[in-house]
């Protein structure tokens, strides 16, 4: 039976509340198995912190811009979408980080920059640095409890150098955060775990390693899948043409299939009626826009925090509660196009980019060279070359808000202090996401746990997005499925025709 026989046939009907990766995901999943969804969106665009855009007519990502490979969700939503043949691994990997004035190339073999062997970091570090690093297996024993700080445990364990010069730039990198805050549990869960079951920091890396769970880095990685064909065990991947084409390939894909999808359509309001006894089998959500009110089965929230929170405040005060307490950072991504021309006598500009310690005091934290790690974007405008900057950190909103000409100068005189680029773009384009990172400080995933468990009483209500288990499109993806697959697992036990 296709999916609309299955509509046809009486499946629940589905409000998704929200339009970026999650919410179209959780509509994709829950459309194909015979749901009736509608899919809301409050603004005039689909696809959330993913956005495809052009520059000087060269096809660029505005957003976040590949996918971490070696979990399988996103690049399977790819494949089932149509995309399998536009997944690319990068052209390139290697990458470098801007430290006391040079570019280093990035060490290996370690951990979201937690060595296994001080020694690989010997040209990053200083020398006081690497044998910083080796006195981890002397210290007694961490007791890292329920969850812990990474920068704040590695730091004791390896010294803040160590922190400083990689661990912090890796995480700024993803979460534009700080590492002397991040949960480690949340952010490095398999050297978390290891570290719970080792005396020192060197054998829980070597025991991750050993299984095959170190996770994977990218210096061009400003922003953030299963191999698959073509990929070659690479660990990250791009789509040609953006990463940002994949939600608008998925909403094209649930209207396929019998979906519909609204966007400047704004959530005010969820309700709950009939069933006086709070049963799911009577009860229905009715999802409130300044337009109409649907009435549905279930509903998925698929929000940042802040939004979620107001929707669930009548609902579930503890779990809204919670979602407001949850911190966001702000970036802005600056996309610069040279004429190739300009710069064939200039520098290098080796490898996919470089990332940028902020103990050294540079604006921007990390730099992609576009033209360079992704072949489409070399084929489709080989007489430029293209390169963006990050700039924005947990704290740092006031650089964020500056003038689109004033980050566009910093970027150009940072680049030129790290690279000798001296050039002049011919086209420039500033993007901001303003609260686009939720963050993960310690005891982040037990509060995930708090919001699950105070939402697990209203039937027919689940939650999905950056916000609970991982910031990457893959784990975006991971909780839309998981959260479309509570709705259909409900649907299927409250009706009372099923089986029959």
């Amino acid at each position: 039976m296709n999916a609309h026989a299955q509509q046809a046939a009486g499946g629940p009907e589905v409000v998704v509340v929200g339009g970026g990766i999650s919410g179209l995901a959780a509509a994709h999943r829950l459309v194909t198995a015979g749901a009736r969804v509608t899919l809301l969106e409050g603004g005039d665009r689909l696809g959330g912190k993913l956005r495809a855009g052009e520059i000087a007519g060269a096809p660029v990502d505005l957003g976040a811009e590949s996918l971490l490979a070696r979990r399988p969700e996103a690049v399977a939503l790819a494949e089932r979408v149509g995309l399998a043949d536009r997944v690319q691994a990068p052209a390139t990997t290697t990458a470098s980080v801007w430290s006391r004035g040079a570019l280093v190339p990035m060490p290996k073999g370690h951990v979201m920059g937690v060595p296994a062997d001080g020694n690989a970091l010997a040209g990053l570090l200083s020398a006081a640095g690497v044998e910083r690093i080796g006195r981890d297996a002397a210290l007694p024993p961490t007791e890292v409890g329920e969850d812990v700080a990474i920068g704040s445990y590695v730091a004791e364990r390896m010294g803040h150098e160590v922190v400083d010069r990689l661990v912090e730039p890796l995480l700024g990198g993803v979460y534009a955060g700080d590492a002397y805050r991040i949960s480690m549990r949340a952010a490095v869960p398999a050297l978390f775990a290891a570290a719970r079951r080792h005396p020192t920091l060197h054998e829980a890396v070597r025991a991750v390693q050993r299984a095959g769970a170190a996770t994977p880095t990218d210096a061009a990685g400003a922003g953030t899948g299963l191999a698959g064909g073509g990929l070659g065990g690479a660990a990250f991947a791009g789509i040609e043409g953006g990463v940002g084409t994949l939600p608008l390939a998925v909403a094209d894909a649930v209207r396929a299939a019998g979906g519909t999808i609204r966007t400047g359509t704004p959530v005010t309001e969820l309700r709950r009626t009939g069933g006086s006894d709070g049963g799911a089998s009577t009860g229905r959500w009715q999802v409130v826009t300044p337009e109409r009110t649907y009435t549905a089965d279930a509903v998925v929230l698929a929000t940042p925090a802040g939004p979620a929170a107001a929707l669930l405040a009548a609902h579930a005060p503890a779990a809204a509660a919670e979602l407001g307490a949850v911190e966001y950072a702000s970036m802005a991504l600056v996309t610069l196009a040279f004429r190739r021309a300009d710069v064939q006598d200039g520098p290098a500009l080796p490898g996919s980019g470089f990332l940028v310690p902020p103990v050294d005091g540079h604006t921007i934290k990390a730099s992609t060279f576009s033209s360079r790690k992704w072949r489409w974007v070399d084929e489709a405008a080989p007489d430029l070359l293209v390169l963006r900057t990050s700039v924005g950190r947990h704290g740092e909103e006031e650089q964020v808000h500056r003038e689109d000409a004033d980050l566009v100068d910093v970027s150009l005189k940072d680049l030129a202090a790290a690279t000798g680029l001296a050039a002049r773009p011919v086209a420039t384009t500033v993007t901001r996401w303003i609260g686009g990172l939720p963050q993960y400080p310690v005891g982040h995933l037990a509060r995930v746990e708090r919001i699950r468990a105070a939402v697990a009483g209203l039937p027919g209500l689940a939650l999905a997005g950056a916000v609970y288990e991982g910031v990457g499109i893959p784990a975006c993806v991971a909780s839309a499925e998981r959260a479309a697959d509570e709705i259909i697992a409900t649907s299927k036990t409250t009706d009372p025709g099923a089986g029959h």
